[in-house]
């Protein structure tokens, strides 16, 4: 399978190790009160539901998640958070497409432009590079002991459109309507599922190198921190020892 996001992996990996549970559990629960404002009860909401699977895969306490939908649903008071998509450059001429959810889209803009700036990119107009990008689900398996070829037989029964091998874990991709049936579908295959979601993936592939990788590592990793981005989708192709020697 061509065009997932690497940056999306790396980022998992690190989510899984990182000490700054804060700053995941307040982007986690953002995304579920936007979810929730379409329905607080997830089993009529699928959105809703991927999103609580999501952030119980990142340990997000029960507390949080109960908040948040509430939140979402009118229940408790809270700022009025908005969901939005930017687009840009980064350097290289790497596309890079960001999921937002913000209080005030103002401010965000403004952070975000300059952030591209001072990176050497560039805050696009909507739709510029929104095309690259094909929204999918994203069913992620692990396991040493997973055997490739039963698993994409397995997924495909189950519904799914491709499979693809990540750095020992394995990408089941899907449309979004099926994310959840393939999800259940794997785990009644007996496979270990760690996280299931939405994703945006592309054929478009920009392939970089040596100081123009080490530079998109620390711009890339400037949006990460950004409270409001959150996901970040992009067509950089760099290889992985590259990629994980300016890692932060």
């Amino acid at each position: 399978m061509a065009g997932h996001s690497q940056w999306a992996n790396r980022k998992h990996r690190k989510q899984r190790q990182d000490a700054k549970k804060g700053k995941i559990y307040s982007k986690m629960a953002r995304k579920i009160a936007v979810a929730a404002r379409k329905g607080g009860d997830p089993e009529k909401n699928s959105e809703l539901k991927v999103a609580i699977e999501e952030a119980k895969a990142l340990s997000v306490p029960n507390d949080n998640i109960e908040r948040a939908i509430l939140r979402g649903t009118g229940q408790l008071e809270g700022s009025r958070l908005e969901e939005f998509q930017y687009e840009g450059y980064a350097p290289g001429g790497v596309a890079v497409l960001l999921e937002i959810v913000s209080d005030n889209r103002n401010r965000t803009a403004s952070e975000l432009r300059y952030l591209f700036a001072k990176y050497g990119g560039n805050l696009g107009e909507s739709g510029c590079v929104a095309w690259m990008f094909r929204r999918k689900g994203r069913v992620l398996i692990t396991g040493d002991d997973v055997d490739e070829d039963e698993l994409f037989l397995d997924a495909a029964e189950g519904g799914a459109e491709d499979l693809e091998a990540v750095n020992g874990s394995y990408e089941v991709i899907t449309a979004p309507s099926e994310v959840i049936d393939v999800r259940q579908a794997l785990e009644n295959f007996g496979y270990a599922v760690e996280t299931a979601g939405f994703t945006f993936i592309t054929d478009h592939r920009v392939p970089v190198q040596g100081e123009e990788a080490r530079e998109l590592v620390r711009f890339l990793d400037a949006l990460e921190d950004h409270d409001d981005v959150q996901e970040i989708y992009s067509n950089f192709e760099v290889d992985e020892e590259e990629l994980e020697k300016y890692a932060s």
